[in-house]
């Protein structure tokens, strides 16, 4: 299951990780986020170990959400030694979310 991430835990949980992290930004009452969500929750499972895969309600946790310019949601970023590798705005394609994964692996 993808880790909520929270203002909280974003820095030790995204920022130090020594593994790629997938974060998705996304919040209930949006529509595309519902489709993007059982992505991320098959990718949670299929890279668990390999990279960390969570999702920040931006309802609820603004402030890295302000800070990396999340205007619309779901935005998916890819991070990787603390800095942004990849950035998918909107739905895609799960092969889009695994080909950033896997380069940055």
């Amino acid at each position: 299951m993808a880790l909520e991430i929270t203002d909280t835990t974003f820095e030790e949980v995204v920022l130090k990780s020594d593994k790629p992290v997938v974060v998705d930004f996304w919040a209930a009452w949006c529509g595309p986020c519902r489709m993007v969500g059982p992505i991320i929750e098959e990718l949670s499972q299929e890279y668990d170990g390999k990279a960390v895969v969570g999702k920040v309600d931006v309802d609820k946790h603004q402030q890295f959400a302000a800070k990396f310019g999340i205007r619309n949601i779901p935005t998916v970023l890819v991070f990787k030694d603390g800095e942004i590798v990849n950035r998918q705005v909107g739905v895609s394609p799960k092969k889009v979310y695994s080909d950033a994964i896997e380069a940055a692996l």
